[in-house]
């Protein structure tokens, strides 16, 4: 568009306010200027409402003498526009970047004529320098769009590829922002970038102080390094080489068909999940879009076939207004799910699971034949499942499983009497006191033979598990203390 932001004129409150002192005196916008925070939100409302229609430019006396309409008006009068019309390209645009696209010459004319009546209406200009007209692929935000699909074209690809790796935590994140934006283009992003967003600046003071992050100098043989330092730098830089060349070799993305059925790609590995959106394009599915992350430390715990459960809510939830209402058909390597669909009485996370699924129309199909019946319909730029295990063994984080506590049940004899005590308590600084209590049970009925609770000031956390112990004590002193008891703390 031309003069952008200029289109739009200040209020009297807005040209007070923009007001700027001069060596000449005070001068006030009386178009907006561009630099002003909210700028580019009234910008964006102003070609949302041009080319979908929502409100109607109220004519007033004078503005229809000079036939001209004053498009400010839309944000804070107007009247809402007849349904009959509707949207000029069918999606929105981003600010003043507008894109048109059509199957055949005449329809293109005719979305453009559409455009031309609009920006007419509401006195907005085109840019003929800045347009292109009749092409068949154009670069848009960052991307380049055909009628193929839509690929990441990043505006220095070649510096990007070319870049050492970081010496800084600030070049770190600047490096992860980067590929952000193309995140959906570069499969398992979540998991390889989970790496390089663990270092911290310090890592990279104590590397830069040994200079164990120039490429000319190993990263390993180092004695006086912290242990696993260097292991943590062979994992970042594995995952750097990575995701720079999975940018260059990302796939183009068809453009999602509603008319095709979706297909979903599960894949679940021993600490991450990902998946991918595809369609059937002449009997193989091309990529739509990539998800995943990496899992937490009860998540690992979970088995692989939980782990799929996971990966699929996270599909439909990121992928959710181009799958609701449509019948998905799901690729998975070790379960049709249909044990989660058919239970009843589920509880916990089985339940919750069971519930967010229950909306949707999923047909989930169990590869028989493993991996090798997955590639043999997927396109060729979907990575092998056994090379991207090969490259998680290289990179994998030291996320240590959350260990459930386990604890040996309390067995009794037929002449044994068993005697079982649970205490707990806390301490709060700002009631400057803590409260403490304990319970005696009789198994194997488990009858409560006795229980006391306390209040005492001035204690801190460790003094009232102390207090805890001890009042134990004093409620087996009545009892036979010459037989086995045993002691449980507060994870009882």
């Amino acid at each position: 568009m031309a003069s952008g932001f200029w289109v739009v004129s200040m209020t009297d409150r807005a040209r007070m306010i923009s007001a700027f002192i001069t060596p000449f005196g005070i001068f006030e916008w009386n178009r907006m200027p561009f630099g002003l925070k909210n700028a580019p939100q009234i910008y964006q409302r102003l070609i949302d409402n041009a080319l979908y229609g929502f409100m109607r430019i109220t004519n007033r006396q004078d503005q229809q003498a000079k036939n001209e309409r004053s498009p400010v008006d839309v944000f804070k009068e107007g009247e809402p526009e007849t349904e009959k019309r509707t949207s000029v390209l069918v999606r929105r645009s981003y600010i003043d970047d507008i894109l048109v696209t059509a199957g055949a010459w005449e329809n293109l004319c005719e979305k453009v004529d559409k455009l031309l009546d609009a920006c007419d209406e509401w006195n907005l200009s085109i840019s003929v320098v800045k347009s292109f007209w009749g092409m068949k692929k154009v670069d848009y935000l960052g991307h380049r769009v055909s009628g193929d699909g839509m690929e990441a074209q990043p505006k220095d690809l070649a510096s990007l590829v070319n870049l050492p790796f970081p010496t800084s935590l600030r070049s770190m994140q600047s490096f992860l922002d980067s590929l952000n934006y193309y995140s959906r283009f570069i499969e398992d992003f979540a998991i390889y970038a989970s790496i390089l967003y663990e270092l911290r600046e310090a890592d990279f003071f104590e590397a830069t102080r040994r200079s164990k992050i120039n490429p000319d100098v190993n990263l390993t043989g180092d004695d006086d390094g912290q242990p696993g330092c260097e292991d943590k730098w062979s994992r970042a830089m594995t995952a750097f080489t990575v995701l720079k060349d999975k940018l260059v070799r990302a796939p183009i993305f068809r453009h999602f068909d509603p008319d095709r059925r979706p297909v979903v790609v599960v894949y679940a590995s021993k600490w991450a999940i990902s998946a991918a959106l595809m369609k059937d394009h002449d009997g193989v599915y091309q990529p739509v879009t990539f998800t995943s992350r990496t899992l937490k430390p009860n998540e690992i715990n979970y088995g692989v076939v939980d782990k799929e459960v996971l990966v699929l809510l996270r599909v439909l939830d990121v992928c959710y207004t181009q799958l609701v209402t449509r019948s998905i058909k799901v690729l998975t390597r070790h379960s049709t799910l249909a044990w989660l669909v058919n239970s009843s009485g589920l509880q916990g996370r089985l339940g919750r699971w069971a519930a967010l699924l229950s909306g949707w129309t999923l047909e989930i199909v169990k590869c028989t034949k493993g991996e090798d019946e997955i590639l043999g319909v997927v396109a060729a730029s979907i990575t092998p499942r056994e090379e991207v295990d090969a490259i998680l063994t290289s990179i994998a984080p030291r996320k240590q499983p959350r260990q459930a506590i386990t604890m040996l049940p309390p067995t009794v004899e037929l002449d044994e009497k068993l005697l079982v005590v649970s205490f707990d308590g806390s301490a709060r600084v700002k009631r400057s006191g803590g409260a403490f209590s304990a319970v005696v049970w009789s198994l194997p009925e488990w009858t409560v033979i006795s229980a006391a609770s306390k209040y005492k000031t001035d204690l801190t956390v460790n003094e009232a598990e102390y207090h805890e112990l001890l009042l134990c004590f004093d409620l087996l002193s009545d009892l036979d203390r010459g037989g086995s008891f045993s002691v449980e703390t507060q994870i009882w």
